[in-house]
């Protein structure tokens, strides 16, 4: 009985086994306790930093938390909006063409509507930045910025949403699991293809020079097991003055890219405990973990449509419509909040795990604190971000935390 009525709801069997994936795959390569008989508490600020820069911190961040929630705030009220009224439908009847065309044009109908309404927003945002030295970036530079961005936006959502609705349009029975597994693979393609496409749009990358940093990193990696032909440094001085180094793609596409101002500003021991930490990264494959989840994330996210707009909803808001892109996309911003917790969560404990391994591959504690007070302070980051913002976005731990953990895995050397 459970398998006939499963045969007869697709998107419940999608969202059961989707979610299943995910959580297996969590359970196995999430780090959930990834500091050797638990973490140390935070230390204390004043330990670490001067009255004044805790304060220049602090009232930087609360200027820009505040243009953030402002734009979030607009931007849920504009999807909203669309999504859920009549504005939406009435704005995707009145486009012309095949429905193909009303999908791709309602997109950058809606995402410019959404742009333009917070547009106020980041344009305050980059003003704070300039004014507090973050940026060096100019107008013309960040309007580049912003439009290279939407222009990303609208392409990759016209994609998904060209494809999930193709499908309920030629397979209006199944269509959840044909769009689940072709946007997981979406999904995976993209991650795959992202440092080949989409950061060469926005830097310019060129091998780290020999020297002893690379010869540093070349060692260090191959003492990880890790191959890494080459560490690259990207341009971000022309937008940027912080300090930062990622780990992108996999397989043929991985890389280990490091800002220049990172390469240019910090000494060299603590410049190889930042790339410590995006090796570590490459060593237990966090790029791959991340795009599985991601994927198996997508595809419980198009089984949860199929069951909201089954039955009447459905037939009100018929996912092979053209019409129910405002709905969908609504969709999509609400469960991105709502999911952005346990999405955090992960990223925490993963970034934990990255320090624990740099510290452990380095064996040099102090570089790594000095490092970590160098990057709080050229971002001006606040030590002491309210509990509830950084649960829910940050997608690191903060640099009290992580400072305790260099002195607590010194102490043991």
């Amino acid at each position: 009985m459970l398998a006939g009525r499963l045969a007869r709801h697709p998107a419940l069997v999608v969202t059961l086994l989707s979610a299943l994936g995910f959580v297996v795959v969590a359970a196995i390569w999430v780090p959930w306790q990834p500091v050797p008989g638990g973490a140390p508490v935070a230390v204390r600020p004043e330990s670490v930093f001067s009255a004044d820069e805790i304060e220049r911190a602090e009232d930087y961040a609360s200027w820009a938390r505040g243009w953030s929630l402002l734009s979030l705030a607009i931007s849920l009220v504009v999807s909203s909006v669309l999504g859920f009224s009549r504005v939406g439908r009435r704005l995707m009847k009145r486009l012309p063409g095949p429905w193909w065309i009303k999908v791709v044009l309602g997109v950058l109908a809606i995402s410019l509507v959404g742009r333009l309404a917070t547009l106020a927003c980041s344009i305050m945002l980059h003003r704070h930045r300039l004014a507090n030295g973050l940026s060096n970036q100019s107008w013309w530079g960040y309007a580049r910025d912003v439009a290279t961005n939407e222009l990303i936006t609208v392409v990759t959502t016209s994609i998904g949403l060209l494809l999930l609705i193709g499908a309920a349009r030629r397979w209006p029975r199944v269509w959840p699991a044909i769009a689940a597994a072709v946007l997981a693979g979406l999904v995976v393609l993209g991650s795959f293809i992202y440092p080949l496409v989409v950061e060469p749009l926005f830097n310019s990358f060129t091998p780290m020079p020999d020297g002893e940093l690379r010869s540093a990193v070349i060692d260090l990696a191959e003492r990880e097991g890790v191959r890494v032909d080459d560490v690259l440094v990207a341009d971000a001085s022309r937008r940027t003055t912080t300090l930062n180094a990622y780990v992108s793609g996999f397989g043929d596409t991985r890389r280990v890219v490091v800002y220049d101002t990172l390469v240019e500003s910090l000494p060299h021991d603590q410049a190889l405990s930042v790339i410590a930490h995006e090796v570590a990264h490459t060593a237990n494959d966090d790029v791959v973990v991340g795009t599985a989840l991601g994927a198996l994330g997508a595809a419980a996210g198009v089984g949860l449509l199929g069951l909201l707009l089954s039955g009447r909803a459905g037939r009100r808001h018929p996912v092979s419509d053209p019409g129910a892109v405002p709905l969908v996309l609504a969709l999509v911003v609400l469960a991105t909040l709502a999911t952005s917790p346990l999405q955090n969560a992960i990223s925490r404990r993963v970034e934990t795990r990255a320090d624990v391994v740099a510290l452990e591959a380095t064996r040099d504690a102090d570089a790594f604190v000095e490092m970590q007070r160098a990057l709080a302070l050229r971002s001006l980051a606040d030590p002491t971000p309210p509990a509830w913002m950084h649960w829910w976005w940050g997608s690191h731990p903060v640099t009290l935390e992580r400072i305790a953990l260099a002195r607590h895995m010194g102490a043991r050397e």
